[in-house]
């Protein structure tokens, strides 16, 4: 199994557990989720894109009603996932100019 099918599976999972209740635990394991994808040298790329994917997964199933929720929810755990991004790229911006 490649690294990407690996992010796809652990991202598939962690995102599933987090949409029921949106608890604190369940966000960390988007942050979580993050850190390694940052380790194991996945794109911010790579990320929105199976973000994107299994968020049109989980709509397709998702009532009416609910899509506003949904919708919210996986903002709200893509920001997690992308949080390590964000605190490397601002300590790369503050070492160049420094």
């Amino acid at each position: 199994m490649s690294a990407l099918n690996n992010l796809e599976r652990d991202y598939r999972a962690a995102f599933l557990r987090y949409l029921p209740r949106q608890e604190e635990a369940a966000a960390r394991s988007g942050y979580e989720l993050g850190r390694s994808a940052v380790t194991n040298g996945h794109s911010l790329l790579e990320i929105a894109r199976v973000h994107h994917e299994i968020l049109l997964d989980v709509l397709r199933d998702t009532p009416r009603a609910d899509l506003t929720t949904v919708a919210t929810a996986a903002s709200e755990f893509f920001l997690e996932v992308l949080a390590t991004y964000d605190m490397a790229q601002r300590r790369f911006n503050e070492a160049e100019f420094a």
